[in-house]
């Protein structure tokens, strides 16, 4: 069965995990995504280990974990673009090619022909979604932008993180590279808007996509309350600026979170807890009341959620509808029953590893689902099919090229 963008070439020209997370999303839903590689180095994720994808004799290869999540169902393809017979053999790509993906600082492809003016001269029709820290204006564009420092210029570290003066108080990032995997979203999403709309007016475009402005965008509530409100949100370590009980409470073993969102699910809390009482006090009847009084409440409420251990907590309070669960590991995780039964680990075959695990693809498509067809390549894995197959060149011109060091 085809997927639903069999139809649809890609050439991914980015590195790291914004715009490889696109393009993983785009090969996932079936496109024929290549991936060019620099000559001997590669992406730069290839090398950000430990730990490290090891071979069929448990020996570390060169390839690190990291490389893994974002770049399945891809064929690698190495060529130098600082060479101009590289640059031809790009724009060749392009030339055949519906979408581009490129994550390279403001300018830096033009010194090379391969910006979105160059490669629509060759293919009108092209989709080329350019994704940056800052994005194409203003005057932070030349800058590079990093996950990291957009968390914090972004304003989402100032949310993150326990409250001043308490142990271990102050700004955190994200356990993951969150801006840069929302922007591959946001990215893919953008590309998908302009394929629909080249299907229409016949017409590509060029998609200016800024880890900045996604990470702004993604504030959500707390940016929609700091513009109603004027003031900056407070760190609340777990807890919710507009819903308590809602962070994480201590148990006789450990932690369990507690997700209460309406005045009916506090009630039934309460009476499990065996203070029916605290539901009835006006400081904490309706949700508004315990907002304001959270700093009386949610200590009344840790003395009696250290009564029992996690696993008796949530058995408790699942069977009175009152929304609650723990905190996992990642070995609680791919362990948890619904998350194998939804198969979100997958294993694929690999000709140096044997087999590699990785995480499965969220899209569930019912006529067209996600294919995985191919693991993540080794570098330059597909160049002479790639060559050889799209641009038509023989055995002799790809051993010159490898000669030269252009692949």
């Amino acid at each position: 069965m085809s997927g639903a963008l069999s139809h649809i070439r890609v050439l991914d020209l980015s590195r790291i995990l914004a715009g490889p997370w696109a393009g993983q999303m785009l090969a996932d839903l079936g496109a024929d995504v290549i991936k060019v590689e620099r000559p001997g180095a590669g992406d730069d994720t290839r090398g950000w280990g430990p730990p490290w994808l090891k071979d069929e004799q448990g020996t570390d290869t060169q390839v690190a974990a990291y490389y893994l999540c974002a770049n399945r169902n891809k064929r690698s393809v190495t060529i130098d673009i600082t060479r101009p017979e590289g640059q031809a053999l790009v724009r060749r790509l392009a030339a055949d090619s519906d979408v581009v993906l490129e994550n390279f600082k403001l300018g830096g492809l033009k010194q090379y022909g391969l910006d979105y003016d160059s490669l629509k001269a060759v293919n009108p029709r092209l989709v080329y979604c350019s994704i940056t820290g800052f994005g194409q204006d203003g005057p932070y564009a030349p800058r590079a932008g990093y996950d990291f420092l957009i968390q914090g210029l972004g304003g989402l570290m100032s949310l993150t993180g326990l409250p001043d003066g308490e142990a271990g108080g102050g700004p955190m990032k994200v356990g993951v590279a969150l801006t840069d995997i929302l922007t591959g979203l946001y990215a893919t999403n953008a590309v998908l808007a302009a394929l629909a709309w080249r299907d229409r007016s016949g017409e590509g475009q060029h998609i200016d996509m800024a880890l900045l402005d996604v990470q702004v965008a993604c504030l959500a509530n707390q940016a929609s309350n700091y513009l109603a409100a004027g003031q900056n949100p407070r760190r609340l370590g777990n807890a919710h600026p507009s819903i308590v009980p809602y962070q994480d409470f201590p148990t006789a073993d450990g932690y369990m979170i507690l997700a209460i969102g309406n005045d009916g699910q506090f009630a039934r809390f309460c009476a499990e807890a065996g203070q029916p009482e605290l539901a009835a006090d006006v400081r904490f009847a309706t949700n508004r009341a315990r907002v304001e009084n959270r700093a009386v409440l949610i200590p009344l409420l840790k003395k009696l959620t250290v009564d029992r251990s996690t696993a008796d907590w949530i058995a408790a309070l699942e069977a009175q509808a009152v929304p609650c669960g723990p905190i996992n590991t990642l070995a609680d995780v791919f362990a948890d029953p619904q998350v194998q039964a939804r198969g979100l680990k997958v294993t694929m075959p690999h000709p140096v590893a044997g087999e590699v695990p990785l995480v499965a693809s969220p899209m569930r498509l019912s006529a067209t689902p996600v294919d995985y067809r191919l693991p993540p390549p080794m570098l330059g894995e597909h160049t002479d099919e790639v060559l050889a197959g799209t641009l038509g060149l023989d055995a002799h011109d790809i051993a010159l090229l490898r000669e030269q060091g252009v692949v």
